[in-house]
């Protein structure tokens, strides 16, 4: 069921979605979040379709926010709020608010969404482009308790990271960090396996991609060994190499579905690790709300230190780590400084990945 509302208020939207459940036969509320989604035209159908398939698993109250560009200066100055509000089959497993801003209202968004929250109820925010900086003082990511990103929309996705980093507030995530959830697991699994040393870390992948930025400052930060970034045509991430005394454990992943994984002395194995779409990843991140200290951890490792090889850059503190390591049987190593290739550096146009709403995949 649709209720199209023009010109309209945050009350007579509440009362269209009390309305609407009724219409269908369900008073009751059983929606356990809700979704903020700041998005703009364009990426609006994309990042509603993912969020209404994560919708089956966490049952959500969806309030979409697109900021309307108005086309002259009279207009500017003419606020309006229209809505689209969708209940039963066309919302998934709950609501969906569509508001569309104009004029003055633009700036306050926050003033629109905070009546139709669920009461007492989480709130998440999704920026699935166009992200602010500090997530956590944006008006809208300041009433939620979890505030997810896309780094990898960034036209420069790398160094987005530095900024990020620098603004991180518990409850700040980001799909690229999501999106190798995945390798971390069974790289840690991999290193349970054996009682070496890891002596250093190679990870390859694609240029400007910040999911193999984020695994490699990952491992730094962990194992405390020099970690190199190398370069692939991708797609995503495809090989993670450790030396350690015994021997090289490798999790190698060309054709971005099925991985091998070989550890010395053991056979080599196949196992899965197809490239997520975007509905999977908000799933995944709306499963937990607290804040992720090992995330938090890895991006202020910082990508600067990462080219120096472990080095802390001029003037930087160092940040200590959170959370334990990626497995039980590591012994950390002392870190040889080591150069990072230079292909690595930062970038100044976005590689052929997926789009990150449209086609966004995991790494």
């Amino acid at each position: 069921m649709k209720i199209d509302l023009t010109d309209t208020t945050a009350s007579k939207i509440n009362k269209a979605l009390v309305k609407g459940r009724r219409a269908i036969g369900t008073p009751a509320v059983g929606m356990v979040l809700t979704l903020v989604i700041v998005t703009d035209e364009e990426n609006a159908y994309d990042a509603l379709k993912a969020a209404s398939d994560a919708s089956h698993e966490h049952p959500s109250r969806m309030l979409v926010v697109i900021r309307r560009v108005s086309r002259s200066p009279r207009d500017r100055t003419q606020s309006r709020l229209d809505a689209e509000v969708r209940v039963g089959a066309d919302a998934g497993t709950g609501e969906t608010v569509v508001l569309r801003l104009h004029g003055e209202v633009v700036d306050h968004a926050q003033s629109v969404v905070l009546p139709l929250l669920l009461p007492d109820a989480p709130v998440v925010v999704w920026w699935p482009v166009n992200a602010p900086l500090d997530p956590a003082g944006d008006p809208l990511g300041a009433l939620a308790q979890r505030r997810v990103t896309d780094t990898y929309a960034c036209e420069q996705p790398v160094r987005e990271l530095t900024a990020r980093a620098a603004a991180y507030t518990p409850g700040d995530t980001d799909l690229s960090w999501t999106r190798i959830t995945p390798w971390r697991s069974m790289l840690a699994a991999a290193l349970d396996q054996v009682t070496c040393k890891v002596q250093s870390v190679e990870v390859e992948g694609e240029e400007f991609n910040p999911s193999c930025e984020l695994l490699a400052m990952w491992l730094a930060d962990r194992l405390d060994v020099p970690v190199r970034r190398s370069l692939s045509s991708g797609p995503g991430l495809t090989a993670v190499r450790m030396e350690t005394d015994c021997g090289p454990v490798v999790l190698d992943r060309p054709d971005g579905s099925l991985a091998t994984l070989s550890i010395q002395g053991q056979p080599k194995r196949a196992v899965a690790l197809k490239r997520r779409d975007t509905a999977e990843l908000i799933a995944e991140e709306l499963r937990r709300l607290d804040p992720d200290d090992t995330y938090a951890s890895a991006l202020r490792y910082g990508v600067e230190r990462l080219r120096t090889g472990g080095r802390a850059p001029a003037g930087a503190a160092p940040t200590a780590a959170a959370g334990d390591g990626p497995a039980k049987g590591d012994t950390r190593a002392e870190a040889v400084p080591a150069p990072v290739e230079s292909a690595a550096k930062a970038p100044a146009a976005q590689a052929t990945e997926e789009a990150p709403v449209k086609k966004a995949g995991a790494t």
